[in-house]
């Protein structure tokens, strides 16, 4: 199972640490209702799941709450039914749709998970963290907080809930890079000139020491795969202008800890850009770019 994890400290929201546990191999779909799974009688929500997700890209979500598939040492509440077809169709909208429009149709029908499971609550760990969502053998995906997803034009909507929207889609995109990559490994040369700087110790690096290393986020210095899955995820959740201006702050004089100048830990971002754009090209005929500009737009358009 892959997990996904952010700390909350009571200082801010903003510095965040994330952790992913990896399973390698595909799984299955057995589970799916109305394939062999769980049986009940539809409503309105269902129909909708059916009509706007499962015809047209072979996905479905359960929201009818299965405390046995969760965690059972775990506190966790069903999601508010008023949240499911807001949240799954802004996943369609920001998530599945970009990919679509780019890639195509089949791309997607082939390689996405087929199956959501909604939390409503946070899922908190012993440590102090959250866990924000999991992926289970790239089929099946588990999202929680979604009690508190607001999108502009729902009730109550603020601006400050743009960074629960944007953590939704950060889940699901490194998750996704994951997917891919279980299918057509990302080259080697991605993670070259940063293999002497992960460390299993990544929660005692700050982001800035992670940023100094050449590392997108604190969570990418932990392992190239999850370097891989977090440069994939920031560049589209965030855009190009935002990466841009992450390479470019990088601006220390010296050496880091490690030896590295700020100009090589820009070389290293840009490497690590580079053979992401060459890696979606590649291996699936996708211009990186352009689905970074649909990404960042309908992700915007859910929020401005």
């Amino acid at each position: 199972m892959k997990s996904l994890r952010i700390i909350i400290t009571a200082v801010s929201l903003a510095l965040v640490l994330v952790s992913c546990e990896r399973e390698e191999e595909l799984g299955n779909v057995d589970n799916i209702p109305g394939l062999g799974g769980d049986t009940w009688t539809p409503t309105a929500i269902d129909k909708w799941i059916v009509d706007s997700l499962t015809t047209p890209y072979n996905i479905t979500a359960k929201y009818k709450w299965d405390q046995s598939e969760l965690p059972l040492n775990r506190i966790l509440v069903p999601p508010k039914e008023e949240k499911v077809i807001p949240s799954l169709s802004s996943i369609r909208r920001g998530w599945i749709q970009p990919y679509v429009d780019e890639a195509g149709l089949l791309f997607f029908k082939q390689i996405s998970p087929k199956f959501f499971t909604l939390v409503g609550s946070p899922s908190y760990n012993s440590d102090g963290s959250i866990t924000l969502g999991t992926a289970e053998g790239g089929r099946k995906v588990v999202l929680y907080e979604l009690n508190e997803f607001r999108v502009k034009g729902m009730p109550g909507y603020v601006l400050a809930d743009t960074t629960r929207v944007l953590r939704m889609f950060w889940v699901i995109h490194h998750e996704f890079a994951h997917i891919l990559d279980q299918n057509v490994k990302f080259p080697l040369e991605f993670s070259e000139s940063s293999a002497s700087s992960y460390t299993s110790d990544w929660t005692n690096v700050t982001p800035q020491e992670a940023l100094n290393e050449g590392f997108v986020s604190q969570y990418a210095i932990s392992g190239k795969e999850d370097d891989w899955a977090e440069m994939v995820s920031f560049m589209l959740v965030y855009g190009r202008e935002w990466f841009d201006n992450r390479v470019n702050s990088i601006n220390y004089t010296g050496t880091t800890a490690n030896g590295t100048t700020a100009a090589e830990a820009r070389a290293r971002l840009r490497q690590k850009e580079a053979a992401v754009v060459s890696y979606f090209k590649q291996a699936w005929n996708i211009e990186f770019y352009n689905l970074q500009l649909r990404s960042r737009y309908a992700i915007n358009s859910l929020l401005y």
